[in-house]
């Protein structure tokens, strides 16, 4: 008999969240703690779906859950600094009253946009489905499609990353008290302590102690907070076989005619 059945029901909801950084939290409809598999759920009534779309073909499943900022893991700034954002998912509904019975699962996947609003928030949820909208094999481009220093890439990172502090900021740009040189542009800083901790961004130009970010910090950067910084890649092949000495494992097509091919010549 499923635990659904029946003309009154004892089910619960039940979220467990972890961010990319290994944070993570466990939550549930309930008004009291619930335990399953060593995993403890605390109570908090006031975060519920507005509806749950399943199918049994190949199209997303998803959600939209709001809820009060009611639980201290649940922070408003930690969401609107985007922590939340992209953080694995896995919603069930359990049996508070019979521990005994297997869960019912919802939904698997990614958290998408997060939008707080005063004392409530709402929280777009994709299952894993959601994946096969991406495209099935990677379009060709001059540029390298690897991420720098990932198995594709291979590009051994140790030794390529410096830690500095923030001596000023003025925006997306930071005066460091450490000089960095053109081998950090296009890499990533990422903030060490302060309100930002966690956080990171791709840097645009480095230039004696100052370096000017993509985006701006989404919390204001305090001096003396501490940050790690990462050499970076533009992704060209001169760049790949000169600096790291990397060509086999260069994921492009530098030499492949573009779509300007037939305006090369006249009369094409």
């Amino acid at each position: 008999m499923s635990i659904a059945d029946g003309e009154l029901t004892s089910l619960a909801l039940c979220w467990r969240l972890e961010r990319s950084d290994g944070a993570g939290i466990a939550l549930t409809s309930h008004d009291q703690a619930l335990t399953r598999d060593q995993i403890a759920y605390a109570p908090s009534p006031g975060m519920m779906p507005a509806s749950i779309k399943r199918s049994l073909g190949l199209e997303p499943d998803s959600t939209e859950v709001a809820g009060a900022l009611s639980s201290d893991a649940l922070d408003e700034q930690d969401l609107a600094l985007g922590r939340w954002d992209g953080a694995t998912m896995q919603l069930t509904a359990m049996d508070w009253a019979n521990a005994e019975a297997d869960p019912i699962a919802l939904l698997a996947g990614e958290v998408g946009t997060v939008t707080v609003d005063g004392e409530g928030f709402t929280a777009d949820l994709q299952g894993a489905a959601a994946k096969l909208d991406n495209p099935v094999c990677p379009a060709t481009s001059p540029e390298c499609r690897a991420m720098f220093g990932d198995k594709r890439c291979r590009v051994d990172l140790a030794g390529r990353t410096i830690t500095a502090r923030v001596i000023e900021a003025d925006g997306p740009t930071l005066t460091l008290d450490t000089s960095v040189d053109d081998r950090f542009v296009f890499g990533r800083l990422r903030y060490m302590s302060g309100a930002n901790c966690g956080l990171s961004s791709v840097i645009l130009s480095a230039s004696g102690t100052a370096i000017q970010l993509r985006d701006w910090p989404r919390a204001a950067v305090e001096s003396g907070c501490r940050v790690d910084i990462r050499e970076g890649c533009d992704k060209r092949l001169e760049t790949c076989v000169s600096r790291f000495d990397n060509a086999a494992n260069f994921r492009g097509e530098p030499h492949l005619p573009g779509n300007d091919l037939l305006t090369r010549y006249p009369g094409a």
